[in-house]
């Protein structure tokens, strides 16, 4: 009597696994990526992306470091960013993904959605990410100049749509470049002191982590998982 037991156990278990193993494969091949999905990253290790995550880290399950948007041409995928060096560029979706990846060589890639009701306006939002395509990144990550940082771009790519402010799917805050004791970190010292610029301390600007906060977003894949 309980080795039938244990058998029917066995086959009860048997099944709910292939179950769920079939669920799981059935999301990641029911994924489609749409044009207006942010894709937020965690960029990498060195100095700056720690100390990026380190002042504006949230209570999120996952902290970032940068965030592009899809959009497709002829067929093809890109992601429209801002990055340092060539500034606002349309990267290849794949290029995107392989930029950085963890030690099971999946991309450290989120991807999140806007609502329903900010759909209507990713057209726009891609067309003013196109027209400014070259533009310079944003060293400084001041506000009001003509460069862009990466939650800069996507901001103002529905800013300038002539929302109200309190319709842009983000918000703005000001700016700390202090970690949780409250100091400037070191990275951050060092960083402005090669610029020769003043640290931007309690500028308006936002940043990738704030981006993912929005109530007007959901997450929806995880390319790491």
């Amino acid at each position: 009597m309980i080795k039938i037991t244990q058998k029917i156990i066995y086959s009860v278990l048997s099944i709910m696994l292939l179950f769920l193993s079939c669920k799981y494969d059935d999301n990641n091949k029911a994924f489609k990526i749409q044009e207006g999905d942010l894709l937020f990253q965690d960029t990498g290790t060195d100095d700056i992306d720690n100390a990026i995550k380190s002042v504006t880290a949230t209570s999120l399950s996952k902290n970032y470091s940068h965030v592009g948007m899809a959009m497709q041409t002829k067929g093809m995928w890109f992601v429209i960013e801002a990055i340092p060096l060539k500034g606002i560029t349309k990267t290849p979706l794949q290029d995107f993904l392989d930029r950085n990846k963890n030690d099971e060589q999946k991309s450290q890639t989120t991807v999140a959605r806007l609502n329903e009701n900010y759909q209507k306006y990713i057209p726009k939002a891609i067309e003013y990410g196109i027209s400014r395509l070259k533009t310079p990144y944003d060293d400084v990550f001041l506000w009001d100049d003509n460069t862009y940082y990466c939650s800069e771009l996507i901001y103002k790519m529905f800013s300038f749509q002539n929302l109200e402010k309190n319709s842009i799917p983000f918000v703005t805050h000001p700016m700390t470049f202090k970690d949780s004791t409250g100091k400037t970190s070191p990275s951050w010292i060092k960083y402005y002191k090669e610029l020769k610029q003043p640290i931007p301390e309690g500028d308006i600007g936002t940043n990738p982590n704030l981006m993912a906060g929005s109530q007007h977003i959901r997450f929806i894949y995880d390319y790491a998982k």
